[in-house]
């Protein structure tokens, strides 16, 4: 009994803590498979056009963080908003754990952990 409170404490825990020191939940969201211009933040002192859109989805992770369980995908998420749109402009991407991600991860030690993404934005309309 005394060996494996050892084993433990040298091999398991040492483990789980590097673990969780060197993992974490990345996501990755490319524009360019949108097909229209995509912009960050509007030209110094001009006001932007066009329709706001908000939109919050869940990324899951598995292990840790260390392998991707599901990820938003930003053509998908952007498809309704953008519909017939000519640009996106203003496009923010913000990721975060509430407290129900917290306590998901918490519950599950680690092997399930969830952000909450956040993509808004101002979808431009194109010229009728």
């Amino acid at each position: 009994m005394r060996s494996l409170e050892v084993w433990l404490r040298r091999g398991v825990l040492p483990a789980v803590a590097v673990c969780a020191l060197v993992a974490g939940c990345a996501g990755h969201y490319d524009t360019r498979s949108l097909g229209v211009p995509v912009t960050m933040a509007p030209a110094a002192g001009q006001a932007v056009p066009g329709d706001t859109f908000s939109v919050t989805t869940h990324a899951v992770f598995l292990l840790w963080g260390l392998a991707p369980a599901k990820q938003p995908s930003l053509p998908q998420i952007l498809a309704g908003p953008l519909g017939a749109g000519s640009a996106v402009n203003n496009l923010s991407i913000h990721t975060r754990m509430r407290w129900s991600d917290v306590l998901l991860t918490v519950m599950t030690l680690g092997i399930v952990s969830t952000n909450s993404v956040t993509f808004s934005g101002v979808v431009a309309r194109g010229a009728p």
